[in-house]
Order: structure tokens, then C-alpha cells, then sequence
């Protein structure tokens, strides 16, 4: 059944979630917020008292002969008015400094819950996210909850408290025609500001939309820039880029008259309210009901009450579009991973190594199964090699292995223990794993390699650059281990990066380890080089090995063959090329290509020798 409730009062709901969810980090600091607030309070009674002494100088003053005790008089209140208004902006300033530590603290417990959860999410939804739009959010966001507490908190109730204490003067003082201007004036202003911002949001968010997809396909070509370069497309994205810019402009335009209008509307009333206020003070003092000091008392308060007001207005407009750019945050907060912990679950305990898949299936979309009842064991201590035409799903037996995804049918154990009962961070622990595809952070290459173990030795992390053959690369680098990577290591080649990958695993050292293609771009020399560290290392460790070349798995206990998310064999090197099935295919056409490309440099060589 569709909900009764109007998009107004679902946002309405949504805004005081958001000002629920955000009341703990605003209570974190007791202490400074209650010392805030008497900071507060001080400053508005220094406030409504100034207007007083401003009435009671000028009508002292205004006496046709002043005596020297008015003088003094005159004086004290002088100073007692600097004074009041000293203390008016001390206790605003004290309160400010005291309340940003609150602000400050929460707007960092808020990024590092997002930050956490963006963490927690399933590999779905980071591949499909927009990483300059996330960001964008992210920044708006944590921005709009520093608005958010600082303002709302601490100017809009203060604001309409002082509101109704001046009302109150007015009314007690000069009766209920100066009460009434400022009461209609203000339920007026309140009322069109209210429904004037509320017409803008969409603006707001049409313009917060056209900035993320401007900034998100500015990001994504500069993330792709060599293969921009590649194809000569720097004009074709230009073109995309001036796209986004040319709505983001148009969004603009639109918000900027909006709020034009918003303003003018604002000032209208303003002008007219300060207006009635001053022309019934006038007739009253002309009629010698009224002294010139409260005519100046009332214009005072008339202005004292119109210039937080007119704050107020912007104060409003900043909350709703705080409010919007919030929502985006607490959406990220409120999508629920796909992966998550059972709530019973234990530490995984890795005391053999052993890993059993048990009539495992799995798809990403149910008319395309990748994974089809796959049964098999890798014993403890075992190297097993998986390898395949492309496509098969061997590379979809890592991510369930590492619980990136959960099989749809059937189970998987290490060690007896099924992985979906056991916490990701112990299982993935007990993991290592060399990818096919290895990425660096925008670091040291030294700081990259000590990721695999924050807390290894200076000694650990050197013998693991010296297993991983990165030793001699890195002593012809000038700055030796401290050079920089670049963003997602594009400064250094793939074989480069994925040696860097190994040591990482080296320096990690888990029970199981895990390879993908591990070797893939290396040269030959390297490769044997790599392998033969990779079988140092691997001894009584559980090994699970993707393999593209056979050539690297020739040593592996057990080799399964998948085709179409099945095993169609398995068994050892010689027994599968005994077999002569489709592994002997496999291995024939790979012997063949190699030979071929060694005829062709033997070729090259004798003509260049020629």
C-alpha cells in the first residue's frame, strides 16, 4: 500500500532524524556545551539591557540645563554601555571558542563513521559508485552538520527567545500597537522565508546534482588519463566536462534567483516594519507621550530584532541546504551492506590450513551462473592451481574465499569452520593474497610494501624487498625506498607494482596464501626468480594459485581444470597431460606460442646480427 504521507512531511521526518542522529556528538562534551550556553544567555541580557542605557543617555542628556551630577550620570553610563556591549561580544566569542571544540569533534566522529561504513560496504556498490561524486558528498555533508550544530543550536532558539523578551519590553513599555508591528512583521518575515526556501531546495539540489556529475566525470577522465591519450580524446572529454559545466552554470542561475527573490522579498518586509516602527514612535513623541530616548530605544530594539531576524532568514536557507547535503551522508549511513557478520560470529582459527568447497554455486545475476555446484579440498600445507579459458570463474573463487560475495547455494570451510560464521576481519587475516590487478597508494613504495603489516620491523619489511626481488630496482631509484608511487602506482610498471604485491603477502606471512595470476607481468627471467621465492615462502602454507600460464603451476599438488563454472578435471601436471584432455589442449597451445615467439626473437637476433 502507498504511504499517506506527503514528500513535505517525509522530508519533515527525515530533518528530525537527522537532528536525533546528531544530538549524541553534540552531548559528547556536557560540560562545554552548558558553559556555552550561560555564555549565551549572558550575552543576550547584556543585549536587551543596552537599548536602556542608550534611553536613559540621550534623555539626560537632552535636559535644557545638565547639571555636573547628570554629567556624571552621563558618563557612568557611557561607560557602563561600552561595558554591556564589551561583554555582549566576549560572552558570544567565549561561547563560539567553546562550542567549536563541539562542533569540531563531531564533525570528525561523523566522517570517520562514514569513512567506517564506506569500508563495511559490499564490493557491489564500490564498483558501481562514482568516486568524485562520493567524495563531493562526503565534503558537503560533514560541512552541513558544522552548520548545522553551530547554528541552529546556538542562534536560531537564542534568536527567538530574544524576540519574545524584546516583544514583551515593548508591549509592557509602550503597549500593544508596537508590540503588534514587530509580532506581524516577524510571523510575516518566519512565513515567507519558510515557504520561499522551501520553493528554492529543489535549486539547491538541482545545483548540488549538476556540481557532483561535473566533478565526478572531471575525476573519472583525470583517474583514465592515459587512456584518454591513448585514443586522442582530450576534446571529447572537454566537451562531456563542458556539459556538466554548462548545467551546473544553468543551476546556478536558477539558485541565484531564487534566491534574489528570497532577499528582496526578506528586505521588503524589513523595511517596511523598521518603517511603522519609527513613524509611531515619532507621532507619539510628538504628541509628548514618548521622550526622544525611547524613540531611540525603540529604534534599538526595532533594529536589535531585525538584524538577527534577517540572520535568521540566512540561517534557515543554510540549515535546509545543510539539511539536503546531510541527507546524502546518513543515505551512506543507512545502506546496509550485503556482506555482514552473523550475529554469533567467532574469530576463525587457522590451525591447518585446510579449505573445502562444499557444492558451491554462485551467480551475480540469476540467468548467468558463474559458479555451478563446485566441490573440492586444498589440504593443509597443499599448493592447488586453479586455470581455465577466461570466463570460467576462477578469479569468483577468490572473492568468495575473501567473502567479497556470499555463494548462493552451498558452503565454505577452512579448517571445519564455515566462512560465513566467522568475522571478515579474522577471515580475511588469515589470507594473503597477490592479485592479478595490483593498485598502490599515492605513497612511499616503502609505505606501500609496509601496508601488508603496519606494524612489521624495519628488518622484516628490507627481508621482504629482498625476497620479492625488489632490492636491486630500488637501489637505482634516487630516493631508494622513499619514492613516490604516484596515484594508484602509475608511476611504476606492472611488474614493478606486482612485485611490490608479493612483498606485501611476504611481509604478511598467513596461513593461507592466495595467488592471482600472481606473475602475470613479469618477464620470463623474473618470473622464475619470483617462483622460486613464492615456493620459499609457500612451504607449510596452504596455497591457492589462479593461473593463466601453466608453466608457473607445473610444481602445484593438485591443478583443477574448470570450464563453465564446473571442475571437468584435476589431478597433477603429468596426470592431467596423461589425460590428454582439455588441460593437454591448454598446454599445447601455450607450448606452441612460446615457441613461436622464441623463434621470432632468434630470428630477429640473426638479422640484427647481419
Amino acid at each position: 500500500m502507498r504511504s499517506s504521507k506527503s514528500p513535505a512531511n517525509e522530508e519533515l521526518g527525515f530533518n528530525f532524524r537527522v537532528l536525533k542522529k546528531l544530538w549524541p556528538f553534540i552531548t559528547e562534551f556536557k560540560g562545554r556545551v552548558w558553559l556555552a550556553i550561560s555564555c549565551l544567555i549572558g550575552a543576550k541580557i547584556a543585549s536587551v539591557i543596552l537599548p536602556f542605557t542608550l534611553k536613559h543617555i540621550v534623555d539626560n542628556l537632552n535636559l535644557d540645563t545638565p547639571s555636573a551630577a547628570i554629567l556624571a550620570v552621563v558618563l557612568s553610563l557611557i561607560i557602563a554601555y561600552g561595558a554591556l556591549r564589551l561583554a555582549n561580544v566576549l560572552f558570544g566569542e567565549i561561547r563560539d571558542t567553546l562550542f567549536g571544540r563541539v562542533t569540531e569533534r563531531a564533525m570528525r566522529r561523523v566522517g570517520l563513521k562514514v569513512f567506517n561504513h564506506l569500508h563495511k560496504l559490499d564490493l557491489n556498490f564500490h564498483l558501481s559508485r562514482q568516486t568524485g561524486g562520493l567524495s563531493r558528498d562526503i565534503e558537503r555533508g560533514t560541512s552541513g552538520v558544522s552548520f548545522l550544530m553551530r547554528f541552529m543550536v546556538f542562534n536560531i532558539v537564542p534568536t527567538l527567545l530574544e524576540i519574545s523578551m524584546v516583544v514583551g519590553i515593548l508591549f509592557y513599555n509602550y503597549g500593544f500597537t508596537f508590540a503588534g508591528v514587530i509580532v506581524i512583521a516577524v510571523v510575516t518575515y518566519v512565513g515567507f522565508s519558510v515557504k520561499a526556501t522551501d520553493w528554492r531546495t529543489k535549486y539547491v539540489k538541482e545545483l548540488n546534482q549538476a556540481d557532483n556529475t561535473s566533478t565526478t566525470r572531471a575525476v573519472d577522465s583525470l583517474l583514465n588519463f592515459e587512456t584518454v591519450k591513448y585514443f586522442n580524446n582530450e576534446k571529447y572529454e572537454a566537451d562531456r566536462y563542458d556539459t556538466g559545466l554548462a548545467n551546473w552554470e544553468n543551476a546556478r542561475r536558477k539558485n541565484r534567483l531564487s534566491l534574489f527573490a528570497l532577499n528582496g522579498g526578506q528586505a521588503l518586509i524589513i523595511a517596511i516594519a523598521m518603517t511603522s516602527m519609527l513613524a509611531l514612535a515619532s507621532i507619539e513623541v510628538s504628541r509628548g507621550n514618548m521622550t526622544i530616548g525611547d524613540f531611540v530605544l525603540v529604534n534599538a530594539f526595532t533594529m536589535q530584532i531585525f538584524m538577527p531576524l534577517n540572520f535568521l532568514g540566512f540561517v534557515y536557507r543554510e540549515i535546509r541546504g545543510s539539511l539536503t547535503n546531510i541527507e546524502n551522508l546518513f543515505t551512506l549511513l543507512e545502506q546496509a551492506p550485503l556482506i555482514v557478520d552473523a550475529d554469533n560470529a567467532n574469530e576463525l582459527v587457522v590451525t591447518h590450513g585446510e579449505i573445502r568447497f562444499e557444492n558451491v554455486c554462485f551467480s551475480y545475476h540469476p540467468e548467468r551462473i558463474i559458479i555451478e555446484d563446485l566441490s573440492f579440498t586444498i589440504k593443509p600445507g597443499t599448493k592447488v592451481a586453479v586455470v581455465g579459458e577466461s570466463g570460467a570463474g576462477k578469479s569468483t573463487l577468490v572473492k568468495l574465499l575473501f567473502r567479497f560475495y556470499d555463494p548462493t547455494k552451498g558452503a565454505i570451510y577452512i579448517d571445519d569452520q564455515q566462512i560465513n560464521g566467522v568475522t571478515q576481519d579474522s577471515l580475511r587475516k588469515h589470507i594473503g593474497i597477490v592479485p592479478q590487478d595490483t593498485v598502490l597508494f599515492n605513497d612511499t613504495l616503502y609505505e606501500n610494501i609496509k601496508y601488508g603489516r603496519p606494524d612489521a620491523t624495519e628488518a622484516e619489511i628490507n627481508q621482504a624487498i629482498k625476497l620479492a626481488h625488489l632490492h636491486d630496482f630500488i637501489a637505482r631509484l634516487p630516493d631508494k625506498e622513499q619514492t613516490q608511487v604516484g596515484e594508484r602506482g602509475l608511476k611504476l610498471s606492472g611488474g614493478e607494482k606486482q612485485r611490490v604485491a608479493i612483498a606485501r603477502t611476504i611481509l604478511k606471512r598467513p596461513p593461507i596464501m592466495v595467488f592471482d595470476e600472481a606473475t602475470s607481468s613479469l618477464d620470463s627471467q623474473s618470473e622464475q626468480a619470483i617462483l622460486g621465492a613464492l615456493q620459499e615462502i609457500s612451504k607449510g602454507h596452504t596455497s591457492f594459485v589462479v593461473a593463466h600460464r601453466l608453466s608457473t603451476i607445473m610444481d602445484a599438488d593438485n591443478i583443477l581444470v574448470m570450464s563453465q563454472g564446473r571442475i571437468h578435471e584435476q589431478g597433477s601436471h603429468d596426470e592431467l597431460l596423461a589425460k590428454n584432455g582439455f588441460y593437454k589442449r591448454l598446454w599445447t597451445a601455450q607450448q606452441q606460442k612460446l615457441s613461436t615467439h622464441e623463434q621470432l626473437l632468434l630470428d630477429r637476433q640473426a638479422s640484427l646480427s647481419t
